[in-house]
Protein backbone atom coordinates (compact mmCIF):
# COMPACT_ATOMS: atom_id res chain seq x y z
CA UNK A 1 0.00 0.00 0.00
CA UNK A 2 1.04 3.58 -0.64
CA UNK A 3 0.91 5.17 2.80
CA UNK A 4 1.49 8.77 3.88
CA UNK A 5 2.26 9.32 7.57
CA UNK A 6 1.56 12.68 9.17
CA UNK A 7 2.62 11.53 12.65
CA UNK A 8 6.28 10.99 13.67
CA UNK A 9 5.53 8.06 15.97
CA UNK A 10 3.43 6.43 13.24
CA UNK A 11 6.30 6.80 10.79
CA UNK A 12 8.62 5.08 13.26
CA UNK A 13 6.10 2.27 13.69
CA UNK A 14 5.45 1.83 9.97
CA UNK A 15 9.18 1.56 9.26
CA UNK A 16 9.49 -1.11 11.96
CA UNK A 17 6.64 -2.99 10.27
CA UNK A 18 8.54 -2.91 6.98
CA UNK A 19 6.26 -0.29 5.42
CA UNK A 20 8.16 2.64 3.92
CA UNK A 21 5.79 5.62 3.60
CA UNK A 22 5.66 7.42 0.26
CA UNK A 23 5.73 10.69 2.22
CA UNK A 24 6.08 11.92 5.79
CA UNK A 25 6.31 15.21 7.70
CA UNK A 26 9.48 17.18 8.24
CA UNK A 27 9.34 16.18 11.93
CA UNK A 28 9.51 12.44 11.20
CA UNK A 29 13.32 12.24 11.27
CA UNK A 30 13.60 10.59 7.86
CA UNK A 31 15.31 13.07 5.52
CA UNK A 32 15.58 10.37 2.87
CA UNK A 33 11.79 10.29 2.43
CA UNK A 34 9.54 12.78 0.64
CA UNK A 35 8.32 15.52 2.98
CA UNK A 36 4.83 17.02 2.68
CA UNK A 37 4.97 19.79 5.28
CA UNK A 38 4.51 19.53 9.01
CA UNK A 39 2.00 17.91 11.32
CA UNK A 40 -0.02 21.11 11.63
CA UNK A 41 0.55 22.44 8.11
CA UNK A 42 0.67 19.52 5.66
CA UNK A 43 0.66 20.23 1.93
CA UNK A 44 -2.71 18.68 1.12
CA UNK A 45 -2.26 19.22 -2.62
CA UNK A 46 1.08 17.43 -2.62
CA UNK A 47 -0.40 14.53 -0.67
CA UNK A 48 -3.32 14.18 -3.08
CA UNK A 49 -0.90 14.24 -6.03
CA UNK A 50 0.90 11.21 -4.58
CA UNK A 51 -2.33 9.18 -4.89
CA UNK A 52 -1.87 7.37 -1.57
CA UNK A 53 -3.98 4.39 -0.56
CA UNK A 54 -4.09 5.71 2.99
CA UNK A 55 -3.02 8.78 5.00
CA UNK A 56 -2.46 8.15 8.70
CA UNK A 57 -3.11 10.93 11.21
CA UNK A 58 -3.82 11.27 14.92
CA UNK A 59 -6.18 13.65 16.67
CA UNK A 60 -3.39 14.94 18.92
CA UNK A 61 -0.89 15.95 16.25
CA UNK A 62 -3.04 16.80 13.24
CA UNK A 63 -5.87 19.17 12.42
CA UNK A 64 -9.44 18.14 11.67
CA UNK A 65 -9.58 20.54 8.71
CA UNK A 66 -6.65 18.79 7.02
CA UNK A 67 -8.26 15.37 7.46
CA UNK A 68 -11.50 16.78 6.05
CA UNK A 69 -9.69 18.32 3.07
CA UNK A 70 -8.06 15.00 2.26
CA UNK A 71 -11.33 13.12 2.52
CA UNK A 72 -13.06 15.72 0.34
CA UNK A 73 -10.35 15.13 -2.27
CA UNK A 74 -11.18 11.42 -2.22
CA UNK A 75 -8.19 10.28 -0.15
CA UNK A 76 -8.72 7.58 2.50
CA UNK A 77 -7.58 8.61 5.97
CA UNK A 78 -7.09 6.72 9.21
CA UNK A 79 -7.08 8.77 12.41
CA UNK A 80 -5.66 7.36 15.64
CA UNK A 81 -6.74 8.55 19.09
CA UNK A 82 -4.27 7.73 21.84
CA UNK A 83 -4.55 9.16 25.33
CA UNK A 84 -2.97 6.35 27.33
CA UNK A 85 -0.62 3.39 27.17
CA UNK A 86 -3.71 1.16 27.19
CA UNK A 87 -4.86 2.76 23.92
CA UNK A 88 -1.68 1.85 22.04
CA UNK A 89 -2.47 -1.85 21.62
CA UNK A 90 -6.00 -1.63 20.16
CA UNK A 91 -5.39 1.53 18.11
CA UNK A 92 -2.25 0.18 16.44
CA UNK A 93 -3.86 -3.25 16.00
CA UNK A 94 -6.65 -1.63 13.99
CA UNK A 95 -4.12 0.22 11.82
CA UNK A 96 -2.01 -2.92 11.33
CA UNK A 97 -5.12 -4.82 10.28
CA UNK A 98 -6.06 -2.14 7.79
CA UNK A 99 -2.57 -2.29 6.31
CA UNK A 100 -2.57 -6.08 6.22
CA UNK A 101 0.35 -6.49 8.65
CA UNK A 102 -1.50 -7.55 11.78
CA UNK A 103 1.01 -10.33 12.45
CA UNK A 104 3.80 -7.74 12.80
CA UNK A 105 2.23 -5.93 15.75
CA UNK A 106 2.63 -7.13 19.35
CA UNK A 107 0.76 -4.81 21.76
CA UNK A 108 2.87 -3.56 24.67
CA UNK A 109 2.09 -4.91 28.12
CA UNK A 110 0.76 -2.33 30.57
CA UNK A 111 2.85 -2.76 33.73
CA UNK A 112 1.40 -2.54 37.21
CA UNK A 113 2.13 0.74 38.96
CA UNK A 114 4.53 0.72 41.92
CA UNK A 115 2.77 0.83 45.28
CA UNK A 116 4.59 3.98 46.43
CA UNK A 117 3.52 6.82 44.13
CA UNK A 118 5.50 9.99 43.55
CA UNK A 119 4.31 13.35 42.28
CA UNK A 120 6.06 15.20 39.45
CA UNK A 121 5.99 18.51 37.67
CA UNK A 122 6.36 17.87 33.93
CA UNK A 123 7.24 21.00 31.92
CA UNK A 124 6.89 20.57 28.18
CA UNK A 125 7.35 24.19 27.03
CA UNK A 126 8.90 27.38 28.33
CA UNK A 127 8.06 30.99 27.42
CA UNK A 128 9.81 34.11 28.64
CA UNK A 129 7.76 36.07 31.15
CA UNK A 130 6.50 39.53 30.25
CA UNK A 131 8.74 42.31 31.43
CA UNK A 132 10.43 41.10 34.58
CA UNK A 133 7.79 38.46 35.21
CA UNK A 134 8.64 34.81 35.76
CA UNK A 135 8.90 32.38 32.87
CA UNK A 136 5.68 30.62 31.93
CA UNK A 137 5.69 26.85 31.58
CA UNK A 138 3.25 24.56 29.82
CA UNK A 139 2.62 21.22 31.53
CA UNK A 140 0.37 18.17 31.16
CA UNK A 141 -2.77 16.83 32.82
CA UNK A 142 -3.96 13.25 33.29
CA UNK A 143 -5.71 13.20 29.89
CA UNK A 144 -2.41 12.85 28.00
CA UNK A 145 -0.29 9.94 26.85
CA UNK A 146 2.75 11.28 28.73
CA UNK A 147 0.85 11.30 32.01
CA UNK A 148 -0.29 7.72 31.37
CA UNK A 149 3.32 6.63 30.76
CA UNK A 150 4.38 8.18 34.06
CA UNK A 151 1.37 6.61 35.77
CA UNK A 152 2.65 3.18 34.72
CA UNK A 153 5.82 4.04 36.63
CA UNK A 154 3.99 5.15 39.77
CA UNK A 155 4.33 8.87 39.08
CA UNK A 156 1.36 11.22 39.20
CA UNK A 157 1.43 14.70 37.68
CA UNK A 158 1.16 17.91 39.68
CA UNK A 159 -1.57 19.26 37.37
CA UNK A 160 -3.37 15.98 36.77
CA UNK A 161 -6.88 17.28 37.44
CA UNK A 162 -6.47 20.77 35.99
CA UNK A 163 -8.14 21.54 32.65
CA UNK A 164 -7.32 22.26 29.83
CA UNK A 165 -5.11 19.31 28.92
CA UNK A 166 -2.00 21.51 28.60
CA UNK A 167 -2.25 24.24 31.27
CA UNK A 168 0.31 26.99 31.78
CA UNK A 169 1.90 27.77 35.11
CA UNK A 170 4.96 29.16 36.89
CA UNK A 171 7.68 27.41 38.84
CA UNK A 172 6.43 29.04 42.04
CA UNK A 173 2.99 27.52 41.54
CA UNK A 174 4.49 24.13 40.68
CA UNK A 175 6.65 24.19 43.83
CA UNK A 176 3.60 25.00 45.94
CA UNK A 177 1.99 21.74 44.81
CA UNK A 178 4.45 19.68 46.79
CA UNK A 179 6.11 17.62 44.10
CA UNK A 180 8.82 15.02 44.57
CA UNK A 181 10.64 15.55 41.28
CA UNK A 182 10.66 17.44 38.00
CA UNK A 183 10.54 15.29 34.87
CA UNK A 184 11.99 17.47 32.09
CA UNK A 185 11.71 15.93 28.59
CA UNK A 186 13.94 16.75 25.64
CA UNK A 187 10.92 17.58 23.47
CA UNK A 188 8.74 19.31 22.44
CA UNK A 189 10.83 21.96 24.25
CA UNK A 190 14.53 20.98 24.39
CA UNK A 191 15.02 20.91 28.16
CA UNK A 192 18.60 20.04 28.99
CA UNK A 193 21.41 20.56 31.50
CA UNK A 194 21.23 24.36 31.19
CA UNK A 195 17.69 24.31 32.62
CA UNK A 196 18.41 22.13 35.64
CA UNK A 197 19.36 24.95 38.01
CA UNK A 198 16.17 26.88 37.26
CA UNK A 199 13.89 23.84 37.50
CA UNK A 200 15.55 22.70 40.71
CA UNK A 201 13.67 25.48 42.50
CA UNK A 202 10.67 23.12 42.30
CA UNK A 203 12.26 19.73 43.10
CA UNK A 204 15.14 17.49 42.03
CA UNK A 205 15.28 17.32 38.23
CA UNK A 206 15.47 14.24 35.99
CA UNK A 207 16.11 14.85 32.30
CA UNK A 208 14.39 12.26 30.08
CA UNK A 209 14.07 11.43 26.40
CA UNK A 210 10.99 13.28 25.16
CA UNK A 211 10.36 10.70 22.45
CA UNK A 212 10.20 7.94 25.05
CA UNK A 213 7.71 9.99 27.05
CA UNK A 214 5.46 11.16 24.21
CA UNK A 215 5.95 8.92 21.16
CA UNK A 216 3.83 5.79 21.12
CA UNK A 217 3.86 2.65 18.99
CA UNK A 218 6.65 0.14 18.51
CA UNK A 219 8.82 2.04 20.99
CA UNK A 220 6.30 1.97 23.86
CA UNK A 221 7.46 -1.21 25.62
CA UNK A 222 11.17 -0.36 25.50
CA UNK A 223 10.44 3.29 26.34
CA UNK A 224 8.70 2.22 29.55
CA UNK A 225 11.76 0.19 30.51
CA UNK A 226 14.15 3.06 29.78
CA UNK A 227 12.05 5.59 31.65
CA UNK A 228 11.65 3.22 34.60
CA UNK A 229 15.43 3.02 34.86
CA UNK A 230 15.88 6.80 34.52
CA UNK A 231 13.16 7.68 37.02
CA UNK A 232 13.80 5.01 39.63
CA UNK A 233 14.13 6.51 43.12
CA UNK A 234 17.79 7.17 43.71
CA UNK A 235 18.55 6.52 40.04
Amino acid sequence: MRVVSLVPSVTETLMAWGIVPVAVTRWCEHPELVHVGGTKDPDVGAIVALAPDLVVLCDEENRVEDATALETAGVAVHTLRIRSVADVGPELATLAGRLGVGERWAPPAVPASPTTPRRAFVPIWRERGRGRGPAVYTTITDDTYGASVLGCLGITTAYGDVGPRYPTTTLADAAARGVDLVVAPSEPYPFGPRHVAELSAVAPVVLVDGQDLFWWGVRTAAALDRLRASLAPGG
